[in-house]
């Protein structure tokens, strides 16, 4: 038993049992890929896969208990060698990050100028995409933190730290009805298009069941990841835009008026998830501390310890999240 072979086992499953997605994420052949996991089988005397013809079709029950092991070994394998890295310089590695336009564009770009400044032999990588994009990105292992508002049940493998809280705010044209309400009810809100976020893929966004709750109509004129593009089709008088707070500049938005819709939408929580187990170097905590200056170490390897979510949540009961 090889530990090349627990990369291709692991691997494998982590591409959805598709052997040439596997190949091509470890740079190798097809060929190669197949050989060693059914040398890897043989030599433990039972199937991982089962397979119809060449394709491989699900994981055995044994197989599931192989594949659990062999995910615990190749993380301690990257702790010990991210330990080596640590001890040998401190200073200098990779740090990649899954996160929302919104982080990308509003939040991260003071955070990472300062972090560049302090670690300018870090290699970072910023990959950004949907919740569930972000998801798969972790799922596969290839990012080291994932920042994201919400969609926690797609991270079970992580524990999610939380960061910071932010609302959702209203923004009209000057000349707009709502303009002149400082508080409009939903009802009032109800009366108009609305351009807002996308909704999430993965269950029931909180718009529609606020309005549904309260028996109105919802008139979505416009979706878009990007708070821009939603600012964009306001100006052009599509409908009433809903944006994250973070997302509104005082001077490049002066044609738009502002409206506080906390009294209207709930209020979120961004968090930042790593991979529990996962041993992290100095300069990943001192990233952690930039994005959320409550982030202390002792806090973030309690929560890594932790088995679960419902043990990371009380560790961080006693926090007051700032507000962003």
């Amino acid at each position: 038993m090889k530990l090349h072979q627990l990369r291709y086992l692991a691997a494998v499953v982590q591409n959805g049992l598709n052997i040439t997605a596997a190949a091509r994420a470890l740079h190798t052949s097809q060929p190669g890929v197949s050989k060693q996991i059914k040398l890897f089988e043989d030599e433990l005397g039972f199937q991982v896969f089962e397979r119809e013809g060449r394709n491989l079709t699900r994981i055995t029950p044994a197989g599931e208990q192989v594949v659990q092991r062999a995910l615990r070994i190749l993380e301690e394998t990257d702790n010990i060698r991210r330990l080596s890295a640590e001890f040998q310089d401190q200073r200098r590695g990779a740090l990649s990050i899954g996160t929302t336009h919104t982080q990308a564009r509003y939040v991260l770009p003071s955070i990472i100028k300062r972090f560049r400044a302090a670690y300018p032999e870090v290699n970072l990588h910023l990959h950004q995409g949907t919740a569930e994009q972000i998801a798969d990105l972790a799922a596969a292992d290839r990012i080291d933190f994932a920042i994201a508002t919400g969609a926690q049940e797609l991270f079970p493998a992580l524990a999610l730290l939380p960061c910071y809280r932010w609302h959702r705010d209203l923004v009209v044209p000057r000349d707009h009805p709502l303009a002149r309400i400082p508080k409009p009810s939903l009802k009032q809100l109800s009366q108009y298009p609305l351009v807002t976020y996308n909704f999430s893929f993965t269950g029931k966004s909180s718009l529609p069941e606020l309005f549904e709750r309260a028996g109105l109509p919802l008139n979505v004129a416009l979706t878009a990841q990007d708070a821009d593009v939603i600012k964009t089709y306001v100006r052009l008088g599509l409908g009433v835009g809903i944006v994250a707070c973070m997302t509104l500049d005082e001077g490049a938005d002066a044609d738009l008026v502002v409206i506080d819709a906390a009294h209207l939408l709930a209020e979120h929580v961004t968090w930042l998830g790593v991979r529990r187990g996962r041993l992290l170097r100095g300069y990943m905590y001192e990233f952690m501390r930039l994005f959320a200056p409550h982030l202390t170490r002792r806090l973030v390897d309690q929560a890594l310890r932790a088995a679960d979510a419902a043990q990371v949540e009380p560790i961080f009961r006693s926090i007051r999240l700032p507000h962003y």
